[in-house]
């Protein structure tokens, strides 16, 4: 597990998860091949790269000198899948981990304590992974928000049981001073902090029944200003591209993650 934050989190001033809690904090990629990795999203998202605190196997990228994102070349050496993985931001990571088994989640791993903070890897009911962070927020929250995903979406077979669980872990609709805001929009369950669209659950049709092929998962969607290079840009640095429009576009790097690629106008 790639802990959110250092190379992030933990700047002097910084935010806690005890001030903003339940959106989106930070988001992390297991890969198999450190310099791969590094070569691929630098040519494909423009990313430069800053050295782990937990050793040679980690990187943190940054997007004109703010921490985004987080890599960890572990995928072989811990057995973990390859994948972009969200984490939320808890007062708790021990409260969240236990309400998350109390309502048939699994939790993988954690809480375990990565100073400044606190972190588990969880999974939801229908096998959704996802991650919680307790702890100091990377220095300047908002420009992580600006510089890093769009958003972050889950593709779940019930939209509406999904929000009620993530809900109850995450402190999602409550009066608590910084809870996230919970809307049905456009034909999603969307998740609002300070006004901004963070977190979209989608499941098909309103009156649909769940749908047993879905295999849900997070995906992280990045912001960027031509969707189309960015294709073509993976494409030619070993990825692939899964679905394609003026837009939006579903991408693979070489290991077999999969992230979009929004146009910052789709915000």
């Amino acid at each position: 597990m790639n802990r959110p934050p250092t190379s992030a989190p933990g700047a002097r001033g910084a935010l806690s998860t005890h001030s903003v809690f339940g959106a989106p904090c930070w988001v992390s990629l297991t890969s198999r091949d450190l310099e791969a990795t590094q070569d691929f999203y630098g040519a494909v998202l423009g990313w430069k790269w800053l050295r782990g605190a937990l050793g040679d196997h980690f990187r943190t990228a940054l997007v004109g000198g703010v921490p985004v994102a987080g890599i960890a070349a572990v995928a072989s050496m811990w057995q973990m899948a390859v994948a972009w993985t969200p984490y939320f931001a808890v007062p708790s990571a021990d409260e969240a981990a236990s309400r998350a088994r109390e309502r048939g989640g699994t939790v993988a791993v954690g809480p375990i304590s990565l100073p400044p903070g606190r972190a588990a890897l969880l999974a939801d009911r229908d096998g959704a992974t996802f991650g919680i962070w307790e702890g100091e927020l990377i220095g300047n929250w908002e420009a992580w928000r600006q510089a890093a995903p769009a958003f972050i979406r889950l593709h779940t077979r019930d939209a509406f049981d999904s929000a009620i669980f993530y809900g109850e872990i995450l402190d999602w609709a409550t009066d608590r001073p910084g809870a996230c805001e919970v809307h049905y929009e456009s034909g999603e369950v969307w998740l609002r902090n300070r006004g901004d669209v963070v977190a979209r659950i989608e499941s098909g049709a309103l009156e649909a029944a769940p749908d047993p092929t879905i295999r849900p998962h997070w995906q992280v969607h990045f912001a960027v200003a031509d969707v189309s290079a960015c294709a073509r840009a993976a494409e030619k640095h070993g990825g692939s591209v899964l679905r394609e429009n003026a837009e939006e576009a579903v991408l693979r790097d070489p290991d077999g993650a999969q992230f979009t690629v929004t146009s910052r106008r789709e915000r």
